[in-house]
């Protein structure tokens, strides 16, 4: 019996999902698929491919932590150590093994992610923007993402993620894990191949809105007091671990309020200003100083992204939709404290297409 468990989770993934398990199984680990009420085949798939499933009932509301918990739940006794994987991603040969020497040479390390690659950032900017948003400091970190394996005796101690968070379950169960003490690492080693299939504006605006969701959603709970979280720099350039007490979701609700309704106020203010000193002229003037402060921002940060990027161009692209992305999610904030002053449960946020159906595997 392996000490090492995998879970993949998954709603039409279609084709995704076959890669994903296919990189999960034959290793001698338990692998558990865990569906949210798929029509596209993919249960019936997994289960021909030898994956143990679990069908959720949705019934009750979905999120990606009900699912991950209900995958660790299926895992079975003795198991020490657990692979979270979305079923739109590949694991790379060679992950597990270091991953888990990783967590044997650090017992005070709760969970340990790698480098998450796009697999497609050839066919379209937006899977290369997200490529680049992946591409974050190893060491000590704020969190992992979907991907990540984690130290089953940390995880259950805390009661594994919170299924009432839809979007940044991960950063909110890495937060309680690092007030317990528990240390989160990010390796220098290629980990999981993702499939973004984003070909449209609307997916990537979509995406952003959810990430603003889950950003107001997770520093409600905790708020800047939390004692060991590290402090975020949210300037869409890369978030930099520092001390300091702060809720690293903080900064980024902060940075999107800024951008977005602090700015507009200021472009006002410096207008009114100016128009009262020395007429409109001057009110034009001062309006403008304030105006270009954005085009500005956009290109601090693409010459700060260069160096990571191909092109000019796909540095360029990064600071325009990290800045454009400011007022997605600002839209996602403000969904998030509508739905919490109204008592609702937090809202599933989809950008994906669907992909093709399912097939159980008959070739290579």
């Amino acid at each position: 019996m392996s000490d090492i468990g995998i879970i993949a989770i998954g709603r039409n993934e279609g084709e995704r999902l076959r890669r994903c398990l296919q990189s999960a199984l034959g290793y001698g680990h338990q692998v558990v698929y865990v569906d949210s009420r798929s029509t596209d085949g993919s249960a019936e798939m997994a289960r021909s491919m030898g994956a143990e499933v679990v069908e959720l009932d949705m019934s009750l509301p979905f999120s990606a932590a009900r699912a991950r918990n209900a995958g660790f739940e299926r895992m079975e006794a003795g198991t020490e150590f657990v692979q979270f994987v979305d079923g739109d991603c590949e694991i790379v040969d060679g992950w597990i093994q270091r991953a888990r020497n990783e967590l044997d040479a650090r017992p005070d390390a709760a969970v340990v992610c790698g480098r998450r690659r796009e697999r497609f950032p050839g066919k379209s900017v937006y899977n290369r923007m997200a490529d680049l948003e992946w591409d974050t400091p190893i060491g000590d970190a704020l969190s992992s993402g979907g991907d990540a394996m984690m130290r089953v005796e940390a995880f259950a101690a805390v009661g594994g993620f919170d299924p009432s968070v839809v979007a940044g379950e991960e950063p909110e169960l890495c937060q309680r894990l690092r007030e317990r003490g528990w240390k989160i690492l990010r390796l220098d080693a290629e980990m999981t191949v993702h499939d973004s299939a984003m070909w449209r504006f609307s997916q990537w605006w979509r995406r952003a809105v959810r990430g603003g969701y889950g950003a107001a959603d997770v520093a409600s709970r905790f708020g800047p007091s939390s004692r060991h979280a590290p402090r975020a720099v949210a300037d869409g350039t890369r978030s930099v671990p520092a001390t300091g007490a702060h809720d690293p979701f903080t900064a980024q609700v902060r940075s999107a309020r800024i951008w977005t309704i602090g700015w507009v106020l200021m472009i006002v203010v410096a207008f009114l200003i100016g128009w009262a000193t020395g007429g409109w002229k001057w009110a034009a003037l001062a309006g403008s100083l304030i105006v270009v402060i954005w085009p500005a921002q956009m290109l601090r940060i693409a010459l700060k992204t260069r160096r990571r990027t191909a092109t000019f161009s796909d540095a360029i692209a990064y600071g325009i939709l990290t800045m454009v992305s400011k007022w997605a999610n600002l839209v996602g904030e403000m969904q998030s404290r509508r739905d919490r002053r109204d008592g609702r449960h937090a809202r599933l946020i989809e950008y994906k297409q669907r992909p093709t159906p399912a097939v159980p595997l008959t070739g290579p």
